[in-house]
């Protein structure tokens, strides 16, 4: 009598007791958060079936599969603990903008005459310039979404505490409604500093902006004026915001005379450079990289102090190639000259153009008439950003003294990426790149 051939008893899949999408449902392992009763490093039994001998080869490579997918789970939820235990609760002595982020922060100095100093991030020193702002001037107000109990970024906070709901208060989500706030409170004699929650969401206040904010004193032929207008606005790329919370904006307001606009690097900048907008007698925007709120940490003068607008800053002096770059780009141009010097031989000079509207044109100019080479480098996309007008202005002043092509290094004619944003940012690589091909033209 023929005798049936062993059949090997299926290899049982744990139960996923959740909807969770993703690797879990991928590799059909269970989920730990939903299911407390698995144990954590116990791999999923084979079989005990007495036939597991007669199991075939292709069911102990699925087995096999298996085991090795476990253990990278087993391994992805070790890192998971060690970030939430470490990273996440800060009692890692880097934190993650530092550990992922794509520049080193090198921080400023004052001299001692200076006076007392405290150590200050990016966002601190914005409080205490928005602190000084409202103390000496009692027609001062501060509003926007959230301000009331520090803002998304805690820029604002304690401030209401401090000052009263009547000078720091929150508005309703309608970014024109802002805007146009601003322009009648200006108008009618107030110091008036508005948030943009982030300068991604600026552009319903655009028309607000270009079309009566810049133009009020032109239009009323002086008799108007709203030049007491501040608008500050986080921006550019923090590592994760993605498409709506990573834009750089600042070229789109460069087209329109009558506006001030100004990315800090630092908070030493940061609070005088605010303090000089906030006083200006024009309307300014205050574009802050909100990857610096935290990253960036300086020894900031106590005291109250401006700092001139449409002044560049010449960071690193050097003899082969001018870099010019604003706000994050100066950290990551400061690490190329570092590059440039050890693996090329190369003396470049770093320029902070600090204030995009009005630039400042003769210092780069002096700059490329020395070096002969020019590169740019900003986070914006390459077509219409600022760094088109500055290679048009250099291009036309300095033509007789290149040497090569005047090269851009920017993001991509793309929406901010999310998940290829690595790829997308003027890294320090790219820039690189570009300095090598400056030097062998």
């Amino acid at each position: 009598m023929a005798v049936a051939p062993a059949v090997a008893a299926p290899i049982p899949k744990p139960a996923i007791p959740c909807s969770h999408k993703g690797v879990l449902k991928t590799l059909d392992l269970p989920c730990f958060s939903c299911s407390p009763t698995v144990q954590r490093n116990t791999p999923p039994k084979a079989t005990s079936s007495p036939n597991i001998i007669a199991v075939g080869s292709e069911e102990r490579a699925k087995s096999s599969e298996l085991l090795i997918a476990w253990n990278k789970f087993i391994r992805c939820v070790s890192l998971r603990n060690f970030l939430t235990r470490n990273l996440l609760l800060n009692k890692c002595p880097l934190r993650i903008s530092q550990r992922l982020s794509h520049f080193t922060f090198v921080p400023d100095t004052v001299s001692a005459s200076e006076g007392e100093t405290q150590r200050m991030n990016l966002f601190q020193a914005i409080n205490n310039s928005l602190d000084l702002a409202l103390s000496s001037d009692p027609t001062a107000i501060i509003f926007g979404e959230d301000v009331a109990f520090g803002g998304v970024f805690r820029c604002t906070v304690g401030l209401q505490e401090k000052h009263g709901k009547s000078r720091v208060f929150n508005t309703p989500l309608c970014e024109q409604g802002i805007a146009g706030f601003g322009i009648g409170a200006a108008t009618a004699g107030a110091t008036a500093i508005a948030e943009i929650q982030f300068a991604d969401y600026i552009l319903p206040a655009f028309d607000q902006i270009c079309n009566e904010a810049a133009k009020y004193r032109y239009r009323s032929g002086g008799l108007y004026d709203c030049g007491s207008l501040t608008i500050r606005a986080p921006c550019s790329a923090v590592g994760h915001g993605a498409l709506y919370h990573s834009q750089s904006p600042e070229a789109f307001f460069a087209h329109c005379p009558g506006l001030k606009v100004v990315v800090p690097r630092g908070p030493i900048k940061a609070k005088g450079l605010l303090l000089s907008c906030i006083r200006d007698k024009n309307p300014c925007l205050f574009f802050e990289p909100k990857i610096l709120y935290r990253s960036a940490v300086e020894q900031v003068p106590v005291k109250e102090y401006t700092m001139p607008l449409s002044k560049a800053d010449i960071l690193v002096e050097g003899d082969d190639i001018t870099l010019v770059g604003w706000g994050t780009q100066v950290h990551v141009l400061r690490e190329v000259c570092q590059l440039a010097k050890d693996q090329l031989n190369v003396s470049c000079e770093l320029i902070d153009l600090v204030t995009i509207l009005p630039w400042d044109k003769e210092t780069i100019a002096q700059s490329v008439k020395k070096t002969g080479r020019l590169l740019i480098a900003h986070e914006a996309p390459l077509t219409s950003g600022f760094g088109a007008e500055i290679a048009a202005s250099i291009q036309h002043d300095c033509f007789l003294n290149l040497e090569a092509p005047i090269e851009r290094v920017t993001g991509f004619d793309t929406p901010f990426p999310h998940m290829f944003e690595p790829f997308y940012m003027p890294d320090k690589w790219r820039c690189f790149e570009a300095v090598k091909k400056l030097v062998n033209y």
